[in-house]
């Protein structure tokens, strides 16, 4: 359970520590705000992989009908930000792609989404992000063939240290067909 009260706390010490004065009325409020902010931001943090594929994991063995034997169903463009570990900096302009080949089941595709969401809700780094939404789509789905891509750009490499705003940072994990065959979109 996300401690509001004790983030507050922490961010008031902290704008003191910055040389602010807490009680000032531009940021007297702040501290409430951001413990809000953080209990949003870091909705994943509460969950599992596990209990991410179990909360979002319902499929539909009928639409298995739909697809072709050798059909593959792909969402890319998924948005989403997320924190970085090492410097609690924003991941931004963050863009998900999930390919997978049914075996005998289809995910909804507002779940795919919802997937990649939660797992981006937590303080990590983006090679995570990039394997747990792999492992919660071969939990969920049971395929073989599996490809998630991430592309995002990393506020501790943009707006700090080495300030190199048009860096993009590219993450994937694939199997099966996949692995000799990126799909093509």
């Amino acid at each position: 359970m996300i401690d509001k009260q004790k983030i507050e706390q922490c961010i008031r010490e902290i704008l003191i520590a910055l040389g602010e004065d807490p009680d000032r009325d531009g940021i007297k409020d702040t501290p409430r705000r951001v413990a809000k902010m953080y209990e949003e931001v870091f909705q994943g943090i509460q969950y599992t992989n596990d209990e991410i594929a179990d909360q979002f994991g319902t499929c539909f063995e009928e639409d298995m009908d739909f697809l072709s034997k050798d059909g593959i169903i792909l969402v890319k463009d998924i948005e989403c930000t997320s924190y970085c570990e090492h410097h609690m900096a924003l991941i931004y302009d963050m863009h998900i792609t999930v390919a997978y080949k049914p075996k005998d089941k289809v995910i909804g595709l507002s779940k795919i989404a919802r997937i990649a969401d939660m797992v981006c809700r937590r303080l990590q780094i983006q090679e995570r992000i990039t394997s747990d939404i792999f492992y919660i789509i071969e939990k969920v789905t049971d395929s073989d063939d599996i490809y998630v891509k991430v592309d995002g750009k990393h506020g501790c490499m943009t707006a700090r240290g080495i300030k190199k705003h048009q860096a993009v940072t590219f993450t994937e994990q694939k199997s099966g067909i996949f692995q000799q065959q990126p799909p093509t979109f």
